[in-house]
């Protein structure tokens, strides 16, 4: 048989059973829509926390209390017995080629209403160096702290504007009233708004929704006694990344230095093991709908004993029975990938859409997806199709 009477025939046979090549088709496409959803939300988040991790800069160094090694394939934060303080602080100021050194103090938060709304904050404390280390807080209006400023906020976009609103509710020069509660002591805090961010955007951020004050404000509010939550530092070059690094670690015990590479290693293992997860519980879809193939065929290769039988009859070889059947899969697994990729795309698209994120929308994973579709229809119709290209012709006639 010529292959174009290969594929006709093929045609054919899906045509005049479509209630089954609907249901093959079915298993085929939720499977794919899994997979293809699932892969390029995680790529999108990979790009996102790198793009992140990008904006903060090549010469920016985070330390953090604690030691971090890595180990059975990803990094361990050690215990956090240890607190950096203002010791620490003049340690690392004093080490050559660092350029701007900030403590940032974070897990204070404060409550403030706005038309009856309250919205909880989360609070950071720094100083007036923050936020020539951290260039990826853009103003977009008034300035940043001084040396000498106190009871002061810089806030992020959101809290200026909520969602819910069509215009600004805090600008330059306003005050903020916010309530916290300290050791079980609820205190309230009115500070003068001097910058506003501009919106990053993103369910993934977090710097829209900061108020961001000065340190001494911010210990004697939440009574921290120059404790730190870590200190942020930047080198005068990325050639001296290494060497400052080495140099902290020298002088100070128990602590780790992260870097925009040690950062992007974590990301990249923690959101590969996402990944790989996600798309396993999605191939178990595949492997479903691969053993219902299995039975659908084996049934199909049943009822269409005779017609086998006529074809071998005429002529036709088993080579050519065996390429009609899998043609069929070859058929379910090209539309059923196909479909399922544009599925997931737009299933992507929608949630990303809801939550904030971007997903990535590679040609290469749509066509991976239906790759490894039509791989996974072509196994599961081998032996169907092998069983049909093996029944004796005299046999087939004879079937009833």
């Amino acid at each position: 048989m010529k292959i174009e009477d290969v594929i006709g025939t093929a045609w054919d046979g899906v045509k005049s059973r479509k209630f089954r090549f609907t249901l093959n088709l079915i298993g085929i496409l939720i499977g794919c829509v899994a997979i293809t959803g699932l892969v390029s939300m995680t790529q999108g988040m990979n790009i996102f926390v790198s793009s992140q991790l990008g904006a903060v800069g090549a010469t920016t160094l985070q330390v953090i209390p604690g030691s971090m090694s890595s180990g059975g394939g990803g990094f361990n934060i050690g215990s956090f017995a240890r607190t950096l303080t203002w010791k620490d602080l003049n340690i690392i100021k004093k080490i050559p080629n660092v350029e701007y050194v900030s403590p940032v103090i974070t897990g204070g938060s404060g409550k403030l209403t706005v038309k009856g709304i309250t919205y909880t904050r989360s609070i950071y404390g720094v100083s007036d160096q923050f936020f020539k280390i951290n260039k990826a807080m853009e103003l977009e209006y008034g300035r940043t702290f001084l040396n000498s400023d106190s009871a002061v906020a810089v806030i992020g976009h959101s809290v200026a504007q909520p969602k819910d609103e069509d215009l600004p509710i805090f600008g330059v020069g306003d005050r903020i009233q916010l309530t916290t509660n300290v050791n079980g002591v609820v205190k309230e805090m009115t500070l003068r708004i001097i910058g506003v961010l501009k919106q990053t955007g993103g369910t993934f951020s977090q710097i829209d929704s900061l108020i961001i004050i000065p340190q001494q404000t911010y210990e004697q509010i939440f009574e921290t006694s120059g404790r730190f939550t870590m200190i942020s530092l930047t080198t005068d070059s990325t050639d001296n990344i290494a060497q400052v690094t080495k140099d902290i670690k020298a002088k100070l015990d128990q602590i780790s230095v992260i870097t925009a590479a040690t950062a992007q290693v974590m990301v990249d293992r923690i959101l590969g093991t996402i990944q790989a997860v996600l798309g396993g519980i999605a191939a178990i879809s595949l492997v479903v709908a691969g053993v219902g193939i299995i039975n659908t065929m084996t049934i199909s290769v049943m009822e269409r004993t005779k017609e086998i039988g006529t074809i071998k009859a005429l002529g036709g070889k088993s080579r050519d029975i065996l390429l009609i059947f899998l043609s069929e899969s070859i058929l379910t697994g090209i539309v059923g990938g196909t479909l399922g990729a544009l599925g997931g795309f737009a299933l992507s698209i929608a949630v990303g859409a809801y939550i904030g994120l971007a997903p990535d929308l590679s040609l290469s994973l749509g066509l991976y997806v239906v790759g490894f579709s039509v791989v996974t229809c072509v196994l599961s119709g081998l032996y169907p199709s092998w069983r049909a290209s093996n029944l004796s012709p005299v046999e087939a006639l004879r079937h009833e």
